[in-house]
């Protein structure tokens, strides 16, 4: 006796399916999903991604470029955390009318090693040369005093 499947299935057509499928993949035209969501909503997407995710993400292609850096609001809540550390900074860059973006990468930098001192991480260093790379950069009075203060109290 013969097995019946209760399914409806043409092989033939599954497999003609799967064929087109492979040639759109391989050799057709390719969408993301840039090109068929409503921008809003790629914007959406692109904001749960972490600061370095969405610079690359910037560079991928012109679609993407264009939408993530004519968003200025996926910048802005990574440029908060960098406020956290770097207060004086980023108002005085937000009060001189720069971009979320723009005061973002000019503040990034120092904020990272800002933060790093503040945690102590570079307390057990005795001389410049036992310095890691990166670890410096141009930094105010005022942040080098909070430095120093954090650097008493431990």
């Amino acid at each position: 006796m013969q097995h019946v499947s209760k399914r409806n299935i043409n092989p033939h057509a599954v497999g003609e399916e799967v064929i087109s499928l492979m040639s759109i993949r391989n050799g057709g035209p390719e969408l993301n999903f840039t090109e068929t969501l409503p921008t809003e909503m790629s914007v959406r997407i692109f904001g749960e991604l972490d600061m370095r995710s969405l610079c690359r993400a910037s560079v991928t292609c012109k679609r993407w470029n264009v939408i993530i850096e004519g968003s200025d609001n996926l910048w802005r809540s990574h440029c908060l955390s960098t406020l956290a550390v770097c207060h004086r900074e980023v108002d005085g860059d937000r009060s001189d009318g720069l971009s979320w973006k723009v005061t973002l990468v000019r503040n990034y930098q120092k904020s990272c090693v800002k933060r790093r001192w503040l945690k102590g991480k570079y307390s057990n260093i005795l001389c410049a040369e036992d310095l890691p790379p990166n670890s410096m950069c141009p930094l105010d009075v005022e942040t080098w005093g909070e430095i120093l203060e954090a650097e008493l109290e431990r």
